[in-house]
């Protein structure tokens, strides 16, 4: 686009909306404030605007264009909810091409209308397989034995299923029924199969529940800077995380889990180590069905997700359980941003979401939760999930920073050796 043409579209209205759908897929997609207040500068400057402002949140987004005195501000305070990947992909084109000024804002709003209205690539039995699959993978990664990866990839169909209610009433309590029925069948079947600990087997199912993603932004953002942002995710992740604790006690009142041992219990058929391989490679087929990720970045993904299992896991042999969590995401995080800028690469999104939920920094929340409201030891056990949320935000927050400051350097010596050639 040419700068006479970014020039006459300073003061169309159409270019605001344009900056806020903007705004509106990238919280959809799940990034964090910071990053999309970033993508809206980059767009505003594309497009000749050199006078603008906005203030981004997680549920509302203004934009005040062309200065505070003779200026227009555009709102948008509505959710849409959050996209899949094929979505996300998609929407990460338009974002590209927007930060050049190649969009006609009329289009590019048409575009957005057309993201958000597209479906996912496969039918709803193949997420539903795809929701079961990838439980059954976490459980080998989490319980590794035969009993537990069944009655997970079981548990992932029953919730696969009621992941396709679309009632916006009902989404809302969602997780605490698959949480209270999970829980039933879990506690049950305990007494009379060696599953393992039950409250971690449940962390298989329903993963995608847990707000481990939500907790650890808020953790960033207020660690930047972004207190609105931060506190109002912060609460959010609570609440949602409460509801899953709600739903796992209930069913063990109707149960009585008061009468009987539910701690970690000997295991039978227990897999050998190598088995977490697999455990890996078939949570990535999960996500790859029930999240629509494009076949194009399904190798990206699962070499993120290894790196960030390799990471975790050779953490929490250097260092132990509560720094693993560190390890991993400092580690996998420069690997996403450098496969994000690869010409043939994937969007940060498509490959940070899952293996950020691999390294299921909710999971811990969730134990200590619910131990600290049937046990002795719970106050000491949320402290450690706490303590393992913190630990993942600072890992990506320290993985950023490492990328970041990588990526400058050489970018300086490149400029410097081409100054000097240039002498």
């Amino acid at each position: 686009m040419t700068e006479p043409a970014n020039e006459q579209l300073a003061d169309h209205p159409e270019l605001r909306q344009f900056l806020l759908g903007i705004a509106e897929g990238m919280t959809a997609a799940s990034e964090s404030v910071d990053t999309i207040y970033g993508q809206l500068e980059r767009t505003a400057k594309a497009y000749g605007l050199t006078d603008t402002e906005f203030m981004v949140l997680p549920t509302a987004i203004l934009a005040q264009t062309n200065g505070p005195s003779g200026g227009r501000v555009g709102i948008r305070s509505r959710d849409i909810g959050s996209f899949h990947f094929d979505q996300i992909a998609v929407l990460y084109t338009l974002l590209n091409e927007a930060e050049r000024g190649e969009v006609d804002p009329v289009n590019g709003l048409k575009r957005l209308a057309a993201i958000r209205q597209l479906k996912p690539r496969f039918g709803w039995l193949v997420r539903t397989l795809g929701h079961a699959v990838l439980a059954m993978g976490l459980s080998l990664l989490l319980v590794p034995t035969v009993d537990g990866a069944v009655l997970a990839f079981t548990l992932g169909l029953i919730i696969g299923c009621s992941k396709l209610v679309r009632s916006p009433s009902l989404q809302f309590i969602l997780p605490t029924v698959s949480a209270f029925v999970c829980s039933l069948v879990v506690f049950e079947l305990a007494q009379h199969l060696s599953l393992g600990d039950p409250l971690r087997l449940l962390i298989a199912p329903l993963a995608i529940y847990l707000p481990g993603a939500a907790l650890t932004s808020a953790t960033v953002e207020l660690a930047s800077g972004q207190m609105i942002a931060g506190a109002s995710r912060l609460v959010s992740g609570l609440v949602q995380l409460g509801l899953l604790v709600f739903g796992i006690l209930a069913a063990g009142v109707v149960v009585g889990v008061g009468t009987a041992d539910y701690s970690a219990i000997e295991r039978s058929y227990v897999f050998p180590w190598w088995v977490a391989a697999i455990g890996v490679a078939l949570y990535a087929i999960g996500i790859y069905f029930h999240m629509s990720i494009p076949a194009r970045n399904f190798g990206w993904v699962l070499v993120v997700l290894f790196v960030a299992f390799a990471a975790q896991s050779f953490g929490a042999a250097l260092a132990g359980p509560s720094l693993s969590g560190f390890i991993g995401a400092a580690v996998m995080t420069p690997v996403v941003l450098f496969v994000g800028t690869l010409p043939n690469g994937a969007s940060p999104q498509i490959t940070f979401l899952p293996a950020f939920w691999l390294l299921v920094p909710g999971a811990s929340g969730l134990i200590g939760l619910t131990e600290a409201a049937t046990g002795d030891t719970g106050l000491r056990e949320f402290g450690t999930a706490l303590n393992t949320v913190l630990s993942i935000a600072l890992g990506v927050l320290v993985g950023t920073a490492l990328f970041q400051f990588v990526t400058t350097s050489v970018s300086d010596f490149i400029a410097r050796r081409s100054d000097m050639r240039g002498r």
